[in-house]
């Protein structure tokens, strides 16, 4: 997805192939970040990233918000 994209989706919450493109990486490597953060008790990323068993969910606005756009 493209920032617009993001910015008109009604979601919730996105998944890890929704924001890949506007961080411009691939969507495994933030699976697999995100994984690595649960088991440490950190966060690699500037916005919460939520671990449902193998499933990776981020909150829509607050990846905005770090994303600098006004919501």
């Amino acid at each position: 997805m493209t920032m617009q994209e993001i910015r008109s989706s009604t979601k919730d919450c996105l998944i890890p192939s929704d924001i890949a493109e506007v961080l411009g990486c691939d969507k495994y490597r933030i699976n697999l970040q995100v994984k690595q953060d649960k088991e440490l008790g950190t966060n690699s990323f500037p916005f919460p990233t939520i671990l449902i068993g193998s499933r990776v969910k981020i909150p829509r606005l607050a990846f905005l918000k770090a994303m600098g756009e006004n919501v």
